[in-house]
């Protein structure tokens, strides 16, 4: 079967698309989330802003399309450093630390998504396909680990009604035995692996440490040993 080459109109078109897309990110780096405007743009590429509404209907159709792109890159990026990796804490492991690698290789792109909101921005009303995969793979991480992680975790008072519906639905049915405090603990994995991250991205950990790195490899290996889990390397 002939493989059917792009013409060069839709070429172009998706180039511009793209342009359009990374000036985006560039205003938001310079002047925050405010600065993201279909005229600015329009401004930024010297294309008027009839021009720009070609390709972008409204602002939120660009962010809609922006945040999902950028999202995808970044799971995409953890899901295969994860599937190179082998047993339940080097997978773990493999994602977080694929995770501060693209967050401080793309700043403005995790801004975006995980950080500043955009003034006015209504995101769409069933979420981002690219942000539910990351959901459901930081809960299969940990699901790896629940069969050491149980005996080292406080299960607390959880029930299935704390957590979102459409979160728990696929997990119950493909694991009928796992409680629901192996959910609040994916949910704890999320939040330290993010949490210095994000202290690292705004620039909130340099007057404190040059070495921000031993800290992220320090955190995450007290919570692979938190997890009844043993790193990589250690025996």
């Amino acid at each position: 079967m002939a493989v059917q080459v792009p013409s060069r109109r839709a070429r172009l078109r998706a180039e511009t698309s793209a342009e359009i897309r990374a000036t985006a990110l560039k205003l938001m780096a310079e002047g925050g989330p405010d600065a993201i405007s279909l005229r600015a743009i329009a401004r930024e590429m010297g294309m008027t802003a009839n021009a720009i509404y070609g390709y972008y209907a409204t602002r939120d159709d660009l962010i809609t399309t922006l945040i999902a792109e950028v999202y995808g890159d970044l799971v995409r990026q953890a899901e295969a450093a994860r599937d190179a990796a082998d047993g339940p804490a080097a997978r773990l492991l493999a994602w977080a630390h694929a995770f501060r690698a693209w967050s401080l290789a793309n700043p403005e792109g995790f801004r975006l998504i995980y950080g500043d909101p955009v003034p006015g921005y209504q995101p769409p009303e069933d979420g981002f396909e690219p942000e539910k995969r990351a959901c459901a793979a930081l809960t299969e991480l940990v699901v790896a680990a629940w069969p050491t992680a149980a005996a080292t975790q406080s299960h607390g008072d959880h029930r299935w009604e704390d957590f979102d519906p459409h979160v728990t639905e696929d997990l119950r049915t493909h694991h009928p035995d796992l409680p629901p405090a192996a959910v609040a603990l994916s949910l704890r994995v999320w939040g330290r692996m993010h949490g210095l991250v994000t202290l690292e991205v705004y620039g909130r950990l340099r007057a404190q440490t040059t070495e921000p790195g031993k800290l992220y490899e320090a955190e995450l290996d007290d919570l692979v040993r938190s997890l009844g889990l043993t790193s990589p390397g250690r025996g």
